[in-house]
């Protein structure tokens, strides 16, 4: 029920495109994946799509014609990275260093390389995964106690409990949310 109440404010906040985004095969994005995927966030998939938030937070989805929003290809791209960072001694943050523990990007932060992920404990069900934000330029994180959709909401509003997404307020000081899908922005750089 929370997340259709945050679903419901986030559609009245920042209108979806007008065109439905194209189904996505959940049971074989849940299987590519090794995991199911959080309810709250298939809700933002069907409802919005690929693109992007304020110009700020694109959001990714499962088979995007982009790799860059593209759900399967991040992940991929993410835990390789990580590992190497881990590799050369960067330290984990707290949460990983539960066996088992993992995280998986679900949207990242334009021109930055910082990358919001769930973090996936073991014994949790994916509606229990919490949100941890990576700066990417840098070994900073930053946990949030809430899913995917809750914290979008909070970042567009600015009622996040964050050091990041001030220059949303502080830059673009939006009067109207907006959010432009991934095809209006990327159109002519397809996979």
């Amino acid at each position: 029920m929370i997340a259709l109440d945050a679903l419901d404010t986030l559609v009245r906040l920042c209108p979806p495109p007008a065109d439905p985004p194209p189904a996505v095969d959940w049971v074989q994005a849940d299987r590519a994946l090794g995991a199911a995927l959080p309810a709250d966030y298939k809700q933002l998939v069907e409802t919005y799509g690929d693109g992007i938030f304020d110009e700020t937070l694109w959001l990714l989805v499962p088979d995007s014609a982009y790799s860059s929003c593209d759900l399967h290809a991040q992940t991929t791209e993410r835990d390789e990275t990580l590992a190497d960072l881990w590799d050369m001694g960067e330290e984990k943050p707290v949460g990983l260093l539960e066996a088992g523990a993992r995280v998986l990007p679900w949207a990242f932060e334009e021109g930055t390389g910082a990358f919001l992920y769930w973090l996936a404990r073991p014994g949790q069900q994916p509606d229990e995964w919490t949100v941890l934000y990576n700066e990417g330029r840098g070994p900073h994180w930053e946990h949030h106690e809430t899913g995917c959709l809750a914290f979008l909401l909070a970042a567009l509003t600015g009622t996040a409990d964050t050091a990041y997404f001030g220059h949303l307020y502080e830059v673009l000081k939006p009067t109207e949310h907006r959010f432009v899908t991934a095809d209006q922005t990327l159109g002519a750089s397809r996979r």
